[in-house]
């Protein structure tokens, strides 16, 4: 399924990463936006409040096609992206939701410093949200609601069509367990091509959702 949390190279990937994608964007005319700018993405547990008010930030911004959000965060919140505005009131991720993609820090100690590139593939509403603590960051604040415009349009790199589903060779016990076959993002091109920018970040050999610039 396409929201399933990706395994995690080391942090100093998605910094290194992160530095090229700023020097592309600002020599292509897209940009990137540091989500809740000096506040970062952050909840407080304790006094069960946002690190800053999410939607006001993001009513100042305007957001384009091949823009990317950074998320500059620790591993004690979430990212969701999701098109699906019912799970975003809700708070809440669906196995069965092919709209919604997990940028999860469980892997990581608690506490320790990450940065999520999100790329913008799809024009319209686009949600974000946190899910940690059984959607309690979300409910308190930790989401907000943007309108991505067209704009420039995808570049390139993000507009390519997604590869085929990988499906595993058969087996000697073939004829009792059929083949597996591993869930591939929606058959938008900017999705295809975000995933594969997890490939970079994450170690897959399949977030950013890519911006291959590099």
């Amino acid at each position: 399924m396409a929201s399933r949390s990706p395994p995690m190279a080391p942090y100093i990937t998605v910094v290194v990463l992160f530095t090229t994608i700023s020097a592309v964007a600002a020599a292509t005319g897209y940009r990137n936006h540091t989500v809740g700018g000096t506040a970062g993405w952050f909840f407080n547990a304790t006094s069960n409040t946002s690190a800053t008010n999410y939607s006001s930030w993001a009513s100042t911004q305007t957001f384009s096609l091949g823009d990317y959000l950074i998320f500059n965060t620790n591993s004690n919140q979430s990212v969701i992206l999701t098109y699906n505005k019912t799970s975003y009131l809700n708070c809440t991720t669906d196995d069965s939701d092919n709209d919604t993609f997990i940028y999860s820090s469980e892997s990581y100690p608690f506490n320790e410093s990450l940065t999520f590139p999100v790329p913008l593939t799809i024009v319209g509403p686009n949600y974000f949200f946190s899910d940690a603590n059984e959607g309690v960051q979300c409910q308190h604040g930790l989401a907000f609601e943007i309108e991505v415009q067209h704009g420039l349009g995808l570049p390139p790199s993000l507009n390519q069509p997604p590869p085929p589903p990988y499906i595993e060779p058969p087996g000697p016990d073939s004829a009792q367990s059929p083949p597996i076959t591993v869930a591939q993002p929606p058959n938008s091109g900017g999705f295809a091509r975000s995933a594969d920018l997890r490939v970079v970040i994450y170690g897959l050999g399949a977030a950013l959702l890519v911006l291959q610039f590099w």
